[in-house]
């Protein structure tokens, strides 16, 4: 969809990356590091200044003490996070637990380790798993429940009960909970809960983030995955020789930024918040249904309304019509449940104000 974008001139609303830079701070702090020679490789587990960074910031916000010499990993991005867990720790055979839709690389990642994709469905508008749907998916087969929290595509933020239902189930079975939190700071309303905060969890879960979403710099892929040392330990041994290492400059630029005030995160959040506001406006008045988004940079909209039943043609038409790319969310979900989100589309807000006004713009035209 981004290539139709670029093919075709419309405003890309596909793809998650945002079109402004982050705070000065973080720039700077990686074109000194650059001038002053930090160039070649960094540790294998990542700068020291970087690990005490992530430490100091899961303590800080969420009161989870880690040692950074043992339970923090640096990381290419979230997704090398993701693709050496699940290498490490799952064989052929095991199974895989994600909510559905699910983070596009999730079911990749899950195929390439052998394992057994097994998934609970989220349903549109509200987009809340059903409890017992959730018991029945999760076995003595399950090696892994994998939770994106908050949840790409749909901008879910689960309630508590989800949370330690998660957790409870993980326990009674002895399977790993990976956590993939990489907008945790990108709830709209009220504090992020990461799932390791919980009673019981934290000896059995990874934790994966990245600099990338919250300091608008997706290109720089710095992304860590902490946790237990015997479960860091595993994810090394398998990471050395994906990457080995990555991103020597903008390291120490993540750590400054993960140890910016609790003023500059909120503006960070109350900026995406107001572009979410005007991305639903435009969306419904242009005759959209929008589900609730309350976190992340997406919102997800039933194109039934204005006739786009099949979400798929209708993304492939949306730029000759509108100028404007979304995605079908039927890319997100197994080939039987994609009649269920056959009119959905995702479209991303993480985009300058003049862009979201003019894509609302040209939405309107649809009506």
């Amino acid at each position: 969809m981004s290539a139709l974008a670029l093919r075709t001139g419309a405003i890309n609303l596909g793809q998650g990356f945002p079109d402004e830079d982050g705070p000065a701070e973080v720039l700077a702090e990686a074109q000194r590091a650059i001038a002053e020679g930090v160039n070649q490789y960094p540790p294998g587990i990542g700068y020291p200044i970087l690990r005490e960074a992530i430490a100091a910031h899961q303590e800080r916000w969420y009161g989870i003490r880690l040692d950074p010499g043992r339970e923090v990993l640096v990381t290419a991005g979230a997704t090398e996070a993701l693709a050496a867990a699940l290498l490490a720790l799952v064989d052929t055979g095991d199974e895989v637990v994600t909510f559905e839709p699910w983070y596009d690389a999730y079911a990749a990642l899950v195929a390439r380790a052998g394992g057994i994709h097994r998934t609970v469905p989220l349903r549109f508008p509200d987009w809340r798993p059903d409890p017992d749907e959730l018991r029945r998916a999760v076995t003595d087969r399950t090696k892994i429940i994998l939770l994106n929290a908050p949840h790409n595509p749909t901008g879910a933020v689960f309630d508590r009960a989800t949370l330690e239902l998660v957790v409870e189930l993980a326990e009674r079975h002895d399977a790993i909970i990976v956590t993939d939190e990489v907008y945790e700071h990108l709830v709209f309303d009220g504090p992020h809960t990461p799932l390791a905060s919980l009673p019981g969890a934290f000896e059995r879960t990874l934790t994966i983030s990245s600099g990338g979403k919250t300091f608008n710099t997706t290109g720089w892929k710095i992304g860590w995955i902490t946790g237990p040392a015997p479960l860091i330990t595993a994810v090394l041994a398998v990471k050395q020789y994906l990457t080995f290492v990555n991103g020597a400059p903008f390291q120490p630029a993540i750590a400054v930024g993960l140890g910016l005030g609790d003023e500059v995160f909120a503006a960070m959040r109350d900026r995406m918040r107001g572009k979410r506001e005007t991305l639903v406006a435009g969306l419904r008045a242009a005759g959209f249904d929008v589900a609730r988004a309350d976190a992340g940079y997406f919102a997800v909209a039933d194109a039934a309304p204005l006739g786009g039943h099949d979400a798929v043609a209708f993304c492939r038409t949306l730029p000759e019509r509108a100028g404007v790319v979304g995605v079908p969310v039927t890319a997100f979900v197994h080939p039987e449940r994609r009649s269920e989100v056959g009119s959905l589309v995702r479209f991303a807000f993480c985009k300058r104000d003049e862009v979201l006004a003019e894509a609302a713009s040209r939405l309107a035209g649809l009506g």
